[in-house]
């Protein structure tokens, strides 16, 4: 999505990030351009499962029933963000960035818009879990995604007239019916965190322009496969390209 923007030549005034939201924005800001972009693509197109998540001597579902903070360290998601940005401080950006995680302290969202760069979005990366809890200052961290997924309130809070809402998965959440308990907590998850969008963006006064690009729907059960990696790549630029081809001078666009 963000290499079809770019090649368009739409550039950020500022980006917003959640997740892994915070991670590609990261990424981007530090070079919006189309060849850092690019540099973007190359390392997702190119991720092996233990880059990010690293087997140990105990692997599969048994991770999950370990007592421990989290199945898997954060070292090589470190590695991976200090190999695609070289940035070392959030207000360095090339494009002004904010990322947002959840604080253990009081459950709140905290915004980051300065300070060390990687630090910032580990805590905002931090799926629960998955990936251990991080120290900033005095307080702990989890993923932004818990409280803000898609965070265009903030955006809209600090003036913005035009939004690009790039999204991983389809517009519309559509509940399964789940076989395994932890199927159904992912499940009630996704679907607080989509809520939660449909309202913010059905209260978006008409003055605003809003464009929203759908991410594919999950192309594998496994977590760690990032096989699927150019393939999607390759649907989200279709999509940008689909609505964006498809107005008619700056529509707004919540389809």
């Amino acid at each position: 999505m963000l290499a079809e923007l770019a090649a368009r030549g739409i550039r950020a005034d500022r980006v917003y990030g959640a997740s892994v939201g915070a991670v590609n924005a990261a990424a981007y800001a530090s070079d919006p351009t189309i060849e850092g972009v690019k540099r973007l693509e190359d390392i997702w197109a190119h991720l092996r499962p233990d880059d990010i998540f690293p087997r140990n001597r105990v692997h599969g579902p048994w991770l999950f029933f370990q007592q421990r903070s989290s199945v898997y360290a954060n070292s090589g998601l470190r590695r991976v963000l200090e190999s695609g940005t070289t940035l070392d401080r959030i207000e360095d950006a090339q494009v002004p960035l904010g990322v947002v995680a959840t604080s253990l302290t009081d459950g709140s969202e905290r915004w980051f818009t300065s300070g060390p760069l990687i630090e910032a979005v580990l805590a905002s990366a931090a799926i629960p879990g998955i990936f251990p809890p991080v120290a900033i200052g005095d307080e702990l961290f989890i993923d932004g995604g818990v409280v803000n997924n898609v965070p265009i309130s903030r955006a809209l809070a600090e003036g913005a007239t035009r939004l690009y809402v790039m999204l991983c998965s389809p517009r519309r959440h559509v509940p399964q019916v789940s076989k395994r308990p932890i199927e159904a907590v992912i499940s009630a998850f996704f679907t607080s965190v989509h809520a939660r969008f449909d309202r913010e963006i059905e209260q978006v006064g008409k003055e605003i322009e809003v464009f929203v690009f759908n991410g594919s729907g999950r192309i594998t059960e496994d977590f760690r496969d990032f096989g699927a990696s150019p393939a999607l790549i390759e649907a989200g630029r279709a999509e940008v390209a689909r609505v964006l081809d498809s107005t008619s001078g700056h529509i707004p666009v919540l389809d």
